[in-house]
């Protein structure tokens, strides 16, 4: 998105937990905190975060110093030395093919909202919209085996 930069939590599943939109030329450490700490903060049982190279540094020390009676550790993924070209790194994939559920949503392709807030809100929208589908999905599926 050309002039905004998504900051995501996601689940395992690749579901949004949380979700942070500022401008481009923001730091992701920087950013990170404010999405972060309010999803673990939200979210008790997390217990291990993982993230990319763009957000190493102070963020360990500050989720230490947030949540030092509660054990959160922070896994930054680490790019094999030996390997040239493009490589997947574990566990990134889930995050990856949670960008691209989001940009299946036309309203999420150009930037038609003015504050980044409106554009946080259209995220939540768009994967909520992606949840019920599965779920009716599924129901429909429950519903016909069982009769």
């Amino acid at each position: 998105m050309k002039g905004r930069k998504r900051h995501v939590v996601v689940d395992v599943l690749g579901l949004v937990l949380g979700c942070y939109v500022t401008a481009a030329n923001t730091a992701d450490i920087k950013a990170a905190p404010a999405v972060l700490l309010w999803v673990l903060d939200l979210y008790e049982r997390i217990a291990k975060v993982l993230a990319d190279k763009g957000y190493r540094g102070r963020l360990a020390t500050l989720i230490q110093r947030a949540f030092g009676e509660r054990q959160v550790e922070l896994e930054i993924s680490q790019r094999l030395e030996e390997s040239k070209g493009f490589q997947v790194e574990p566990k990134r994939w889930i995050v990856e093919r949670t960008w691209t559920w989001l940009e299946n949503a036309r309203i999420l392709t150009r930037d038609y909202e003015r504050l980044p807030e409106n554009h946080e809100g259209m995220i939540y929208v768009v994967m909520i919209r992606l949840m019920l589908r599965r779920l009716t999905k599924n129901r429909r599926r429950w519903k016909s085996s069982s009769a």
